[in-house]
């Protein structure tokens, strides 16, 4: 089937970081999320973002009112009928997504392919709730959406080929490189880096270095972009806290404990650069 109108739910950063690269790439995007103002707040973020891109000569004006004439948003999911492809990018609770993906088998056509843009939960599991698991998988964009070229690709257990095939070629047709993962807690991303940045967080706790000394030793000495500590505060700490939360949970393995200091942290509602303050003041 081919693939023309994109179903986007979920408007927080990384729906609407989807929302346009699937945009820019030519296809009608309709945006849903049930808050009319996260809805405003991703249209606006999607603007500015096309107009950095303007500014850096990567994109042309006329290319960029395009883009926002092929966006479209929306309370409605029921306007979701006429998507030929589906992806969610609701809050990181398996329930949560559960929940959305049994509602969507039920208006949505049969043929159509749910993807969910979980950085951490099974996709079996997710699948398990739609009459369709063969339709299922997982397609783990990386923040920031617009920029970063990745794409991890997850097959449930129940995924086909087809399927996965089919989002594989979506991928590629955003420009981005498609790599697939098993479906283990966390994949392969996430099973890596959040160690990573646990133990970043130990280190900071138990006085090892500041936050400065800790991100600047694997800036200058592992040539790393960014500190564990800065992207943490950029993903998101209570994020982190949920895929820790995953892997801890579905390992059962001690080394993916949650560091007390994030629980602490996130507790106190201090989560990083949406909230203002985390290991850094923004």
């Amino acid at each position: 089937m081919a693939v023309k109108t994109v179903g986007v739910i979920g408007a927080g950063t990384m729906g609407n970081g989807i929302a346009q690269v699937f945009a820019q790439s030519g296809f009608s995007v309709m945006l849903v999320d049930i808050a009319k103002p996260m809805l405003e707040r991703a249209r606006a973020s999607i603007e500015k973002s096309l107009a950095r891109f303007v500014d850096k000569d990567k994109l042309s004006a006329a290319d960029r009112d395009a883009t926002l004439a092929r966006l479209t948003t929306t309370t409605a999911i029921d306007r979701l009928t006429v998507a030929d492809f589906v992806v969610e990018a609701i809050v990181e609770q398996a329930e949560a997504k559960g929940a959305l993906f049994t509602s969507l088998d039920a208006i949505i056509r049969p043929e159509v392919i749910f993807a969910s843009n979980t950085s951490s939960i099974s996709i079996t599991v997710i699948g398990a709730a739609t009459k369709r698991p063969d339709k299922v998988l997982g397609m783990h964009f990386m923040n920031p959406v617009p920029l970063m070229p990745l794409v991890e690709l997850i097959r449930g257990q129940r995924t086909s080929a087809d399927s996965m095939r089919t989002a594989s070629d979506l991928a590629v047709a955003l420009g981005k490189t498609p790599i697939e993962a098993a479906d283990y807690p966390g994949f392969i991303a996430n099973r890596i880096l959040m160690p990573m940045i646990n133990e970043a967080i130990y280190a900071l706790m138990e006085g090892v270095g500041t936050a400065e000394a800790i991100d600047g030793v694997m800036k200058l000495g592992m040539n790393h972009p960014m500190g564990p500590l800065t992207l943490a505060d950029f993903i998101g700490l209570d994020v982190c806290l949920a895929i820790l939360n995953v892997l801890h949970d579905g390992f059962g393995d001690p080394k993916y404990r949650p560091c007390p200091l994030l629980r602490r942290m996130v507790a106190a509602g201090l989560l990083g650069r949406k909230s203002g303050q985390g290991f850094y003041t923004y």
